[in-house]
């Protein structure tokens, strides 16, 4: 789905199938909330030049917010792979929340967070990656991962600098062998 983005032009709300839609919080809590407000008020006082610039406005406010969105979730990420660290060899259960052609990503059922398992780590057979069904079918095998398949996992490695939880499959041949140590 596309992000919202701020703009005086009034598009409407295409998952509220609305065809004209203004969003603000009232109190205010953020910047283009007080926004709006001012040009409500504006339009009330019958002042409609408190309305200038409310393109550049809506343009600076939707990239400040991306900005702000990137920065909250790289932290999440790195306080997660700094709270995943102290597991590093352990296994856990974890249901598979996301197919892609390099892997799956399955959240940890005990930990409630995300590692990759990559297709290279899933054995000596070719995976291939089918999107219209979210799901890797190995050539040979013809073994099937798909999205809510449950896994036995290691957690085999941290890299909290660039945000990275690595796993393996459980019980797989050289799996302790590509283990690496704590970060």
């Amino acid at each position: 789905m596309m992000q919202a983005r701020y703009s005086p032009k009034n598009l409407g709300h295409f998952g509220l199938a609305l065809a004209r839609y203004m969003h603000f919080t009232s109190p205010i809590r953020r910047y283009a909330d007080l926004v709006v407000h001012r040009a409500i008020a504006g339009v009330l006082n019958g002042d409609y030049a408190a309305q200038g610039g409310l393109d550049e406005v809506g343009e600076h406010l939707s990239l400040t917010e991306r900005r702000a969105d990137e920065v909250s979730r790289g932290v999440a990420d790195w306080l997660k792979c700094e709270f995943a660290a102290q597991f590093v060899g352990e296994t856990f259960a974890g249901t598979v929340v996301a197919v892609t052609d390099f892997g799956v990503f399955i959240e940890l059922d005990k930990i409630f967070i995300q590692g990759l398992l990559h297709v290279s780590n899933l054995g000596d057979d070719y995976f291939e990656f089918y999107p219209a069904a979210m799901s890797l079918v190995g050539e040979r095998s013809g073994r099937r991962i798909k999205l809510g398949d449950t896994m036995q996992v290691i957690l085999a490695d941290v890299d909290v600098e660039s945000r990275k939880i690595d796993l393996l499959v459980a019980g797989s041949k050289g799996g302790k062998r590509k283990l690496r140590g704590r970060s």
